[in-house]
């Protein structure tokens, strides 16, 4: 079949990676994509905002299935307008996108299943916001409510640094998102990513993993988007992988089916593992990035089966199979990320990085310009690697690192830190 990827990121070439080698894949388009997206499947510039238009382009290039990476298009309704064209999306609906789309929205699913979480409270009004925080103390969690590109979550060790997260929100630091505020408790544990399929009635977990939130080595720094990860992490036992899914996946799954608006396509749990157990900090509804660069190089079984048996509610006569290894990813971002960075500037020597057989290098914001590798984002290249343990992947993700030639990035040097 012929299929049709969504997005420009580091996900959404480690899942273009994985759905070319598909054996389900005829040919694979991507829109818009990036440089590295174009090595496995054909760029079309294609506004994704304009859902006739997506609509139009599967139409004429008989496209029959189409994979929405990132989470604005989901928000934005796009897997409906498929859905109502005829065409198959793996994605949720415009209402199951709201568990990532609303944190408030979320925090209420989670008072309807009983779901463990922060205890929390939810803002329209700065003054009230402000009264809160000074009345709970710090250290405070201040979230924007709305999609805010994973900056919009403040952990404020001190008052002044939870006010400033408040004035921050309501001052139009993170624009409509930032209209309403949920402020919670602050959460002490270990976290971690745990992912499972849903096809709005049945939830097939698929395998866990372990993000670096902060810009710099030690956890230092503002938050980002997502500095490295690694997968499987070992915070995440059999037990608590089971005990999750009781808590917070499967209750999660039936409130929004009970609510008539079943949630198809992937939820990302961000958890933190407390001394009462698993409790949820977050819920995406897509692959996380960078945990799925780590989750597609582990994935033994055909991505494409897995996301259309999600879509064609077909999970429960499917399962997924990984490979007994550990896989880690670094983010080379540009100097200056998370906050102001310069575009443009070149890269060379990836080939080289990627000569390892065990080594991906999987981009993230880049372009082609007169002929060069051109950085064009913060987070620009995700330097990926296989091995037996945490250590040797590690080792060979930064042997990768060394290889690569582009004096304006940076990175941490301290992915899976927790797992050594």
């Amino acid at each position: 079949m012929n299929i049709l990827l969504i997005g420009s990121g580091g996900r959404e070439h480690a899942l273009a990676w994985a759905i070319s080698r598909s054996s389900r894949c005829d040919t694979l388009y991507a829109a818009p994509g990036n440089a590295g997206i174009s090595d496995c499947a054909i760029l079309v510039d294609l506004d994704v905002a304009d859902h006739p238009a997506v609509i139009a382009f599967c139409r004429s290039h008989s496209v029959e299935f189409v994979v929405i990476g990132p989470e604005a298009p989901l928000v934005a309704g796009l897997a409906d307008d498929l859905a109502d064209a005829g065409i198959k999306a793996f994605g949720p609906s415009k209402a199951g996108a709201q568990l990532e789309g609303s944190k408030a929205f979320t925090k209420g699913v989670c008072d309807e299943a009983g779901i463990p979480t922060a205890a929390y409270g939810r803002f329209a009004d700065k003054a009230a916001a402000l009264a809160y925080v000074r009345e709970q103390g710090a250290p405070i969690v201040v979230k924007a409510d709305g999609l805010a590109a994973g900056k919009g979550v403040v952990v404020a060790m001190s008052l002044a640094e939870a006010e400033e997260a408040v004035e921050a929100c309501f001052d139009g630091s993170f624009g409509e998102a930032g209209a309403e505020v949920v402020i919670e408790e602050f959460l002490e544990g270990e976290e971690a990513s745990f992912f499972v399929l849903s096809d709005g009635k049945t939830g097939l977990a698929l395998a866990t993993a372990q993000d670096h939130k902060r810009a710099f080595d030690g956890d230092q720094g503002p938050n980002t988007g997502g500095m490295g990860a690694y997968s499987p992490a070992p915070v995440m036992t059999d037990a608590l992988i089971e005990q999750t899914l009781r808590e917070i996946v499967t209750p999660t799954i039936e409130t929004m089916a009970a609510r008539g608006t079943p949630f198809k396509g992937v939820l990302y749990a961000g958890l933190m593992i407390t001394k009462d157990g698993p409790k949820l900090i977050e819920y995406n509804t897509r692959f996380g990035d960078p945990e799925c660069q780590v989750l597609m190089l582990r994935l033994k079984s055909d991505i494409v089966d897995l996301l259309l048996a999600s879509a064609e509610g077909t999970l429960d006569q499917t399962s997924a199979e990984w490979h007994d290894m550990v896989a880690l990813t670094v983010v080379m971002a540009a100097e200056g990320y998370p906050g102001a960075y310069a575009k443009g500037t070149e890269i060379r020597g990836i080939e080289a990085a990627a000569a390892d057989p065990d080594v991906e290098v999987f981009h993230a914001g880049t372009r082609f310009g007169n002929g060069r590798l051109l950085a064009n984002g913060g987070r620009v290249l995700n330097v990926t690697a296989r091995a037996a343990t945490v250590r040797e992947a590690r080792d060979k993700a930064y042997a990768a690192i060394e290889r690569i030639d582009w004096p304006e990035g940076f990175c941490r040097k301290d992915i899976g830190w927790r797992a050594l």
